[in-house]
């Protein structure tokens, strides 16, 4: 199974509330709102954390969860905000830019 890495696009505003994220697109100013599992994994979405480690780490550590079931369900809930542009997904890690 290959592995999907995360990342929060830059083209958005964000603030929490209440465990919760608000997310205000730059491009359309549409409002979404994160309910808490969203918002640990948007929260912990670098680009260079997979989401099975973002699952481990975040999900399955804050509810009673099997792996197999939390990570099923992430992954359909990344391939949602990615469709909204709220995340990014790519099948490698995401490099960092080297200055020179």
């Amino acid at each position: 199974m290959n592995d999907i890495y995360p990342t929060r696009s830059a083209a958005l505003a964000a603030r929490e509330l209440a465990g919760e994220m608000m997310i205000m697109s730059a491009t359309d100013s549409t409002l979404f709102s994160l309910n808490e599992t969203a918002t640990l994994i948007w929260q912990a979405a670098d680009g260079k954390t997979s989401l099975a480690e973002i699952v481990e780490r975040t999900i399955c550590d804050e509810y009673y969860v099997e792996p197999e079931i939390a990570y099923s369900d992430a992954a359909e809930l990344v391939e949602k905000l990615a469709q909204l542009g709220i995340l990014i997904l790519s099948e490698q890690p995401v490099r960092d830019e080297v200055q020179q």
